[in-house]
């Protein structure tokens, strides 16, 4: 009876996941059916004000994940330690997986422009912008990463979603960032 109740509960929960995916969960239209996962982004899209990302394939979102940014999350980001997440066109050009934070993916900020704008300024434009995990220290966190935003000017995520990105994203993908 228990090898029953067992195999049957199996059976229903294996359905169950099957038969409703999450609304995480998106599939390609083909003859086999894969997961998203299978995919490669073109390219990487955050809008700030609403605290969104967007992993892009052609036109059409294939993932969105709530995100955290910068303490000071409004406006460009012109100097080191002004807690700003960048705005603009950049790639993402290095993965870390020694980072402080459970894993990161390199912004390449600062471009020319910004470098420029910053020397104008007097200023050092700061670097190490990275879509991030949570903090290494912290274990791995699965709770909401706002309302609140925390990093210093990063792009965080939680840890589970870092995992998918990993994967979706190569180096030379570019990412937009909007306000």
């Amino acid at each position: 009876m228990l090898k029953k109740f067992t195999v049957l509960s199996l059976i229903i929960v294996l359905g169950a996941c099957t038969a409703h995916p999450s609304s995480n969960t998106t599939y390609t239209k083909s003859a086999s059916i894969q997961p998203v996962l299978e995919q490669k982004v073109d390219k990487v899209i955050v809008k700030k004000s609403i605290n969104k990302m967007y992993l892009m394939k052609g036109n059409k979102p294939i993932r969105t994940y709530h995100i955290a940014l910068g303490a000071n999350p409004v406006g460009h980001k012109v100097q080191e330690g002004d807690h700003r997440t960048p705005e603009g066109r950049y790639m993402l050009n290095y993965k870390n997986t020694k980072s402080k934070f459970y894993k990161s993916i390199n912004i390449d900020y600062p471009n020319e422009r910004d470098i420029e704008i910053a020397r104008l300024r007097g200023v050092d434009p700061g670097d190490d912008i990275v879509i991030h995990g949570f903090p290494n220290n912290l274990g791995n966190v699965r709770g909401p990463v706002h309302p609140k935003n925390w990093t210093q000017g990063c792009i965080g995520v939680r840890n589970h979603e870092m995992d998918e990105i990993w994967h979706l994203v190569e180096l030379d993908t570019p990412i937009e960032i909007y306000p």
